[in-house]
């Protein structure tokens, strides 16, 4: 039987082992998908090991995108730039390969599950952090009209500008120089966003055309849901769509078959729910 995993630190919470076996229920795969819990020190050791093994791949999670990134013998285009890999496998000939299926995830959610569109929009991204990076390659992709990187240290958001200079123009900005704008779309990719928080913003940001997109998710929804709700956004989304859509791309490239993400998602939803 096929073996696969996430691997992370902390890893427990992880709802990958449910959303890999519903999609290997529904596609008539024989599987196994476990959570494996790793210190950092030992990251490149086990997933060595999980190979060696006869493991055939691996979803990685925080704290281990990047120690992916530089352990990798070959990466896809997206991961390249994105400077993160959270999908590990095996090429034909032997050498280990790294994807970055964030970015595909959270687009993907917007366009197909809520039929909505990036492009020409202005998009406003809170963080600097390796997740905004990690999703910036599949973004500028949609061809947004513009995006703006705010940040508490502007200097990070200045690197990621710099670093996709060749492929779009991002402006920057800091969180309490916000008040004139008006974005189409604002995403959460914030480390506040991580623990719960969300930056301090101000409560003009919102119109009623605003969508709202947080990169994260949590039973009840997020701080950043709640006030855009408050605030009167037109959408207010969390993180469960882009879950399930990066999973479905994994397994896409795992298996070769492509899921149906409705029937999964609706049970994630319910069971956040009755959490």
């Amino acid at each position: 039987m096929d073996n696969y995993a996430v691997v992370g630190f902390p890893v427990r919470h992880s709802k990958s082992p449910m959303i890999h076996r519903m999609f290997a229920e529904q596609t008539k795969q024989v599987l196994t998908y476990d959570r494996i819990e790793v210190a950092p020190e030992e990251f490149i050791a086990k997933v060595e090991a999980f190979f060696a093994g006869g493991g055939k791949g691996l979803n990685i999670t925080v704290p281990h995108k990047e120690r992916a990134w530089e352990m990798v013998d070959w990466r896809s285009p997206n991961a390249e730039k994105a400077g993160a890999v959270n999908t590990l496998y095996r090429l034909p000939d032997g050498r280990l390969a790294g994807a970055n299926t964030d970015g595909v995830g959270l687009v993907r959610d917007i366009e197909q599950n809520h039929g909505c569109s990036l492009e020409n929009m202005t998009v406003l991204i809170l963080g600097a952090g390796g997740a905004v990076r990690g999703l910036l390659p599949r973004l500028i992709a949609a061809r947004p009209g513009r995006i703006i990187i705010a940040n508490r240290t502007v200097s990070k958001a200045v690197t990621l500008k710099t670093l996709f200079a060749d492929q779009f123009t991002i402006d920057v900005s800091a969180y309490d120089s916000l008040e004139e704008l008006a974005p189409d779309w604002i995403i959460n990719g914030s480390s506040a966003g991580l623990q719960g928080g969300m930056p301090d913003l101000p409560a003009t940001l919102i119109t009623n055309h605003t969508c709202c997109y947080d990169m994260v998710y949590a039973p009840g929804g997020t701080v950043f849901q709640h006030w855009a709700k408050k605030s009167g956004a037109r959408l207010a989304l969390d993180g469960t769509g882009m879950l399930v859509e990066q999973a479905a791309e994994s397994f896409y490239i795992w298996r070769g078959v492509r899921p149906e993400t409705g029937p999964v998602l609706q049970a994630l939803h319910k069971l956040l729910s009755d959490q």
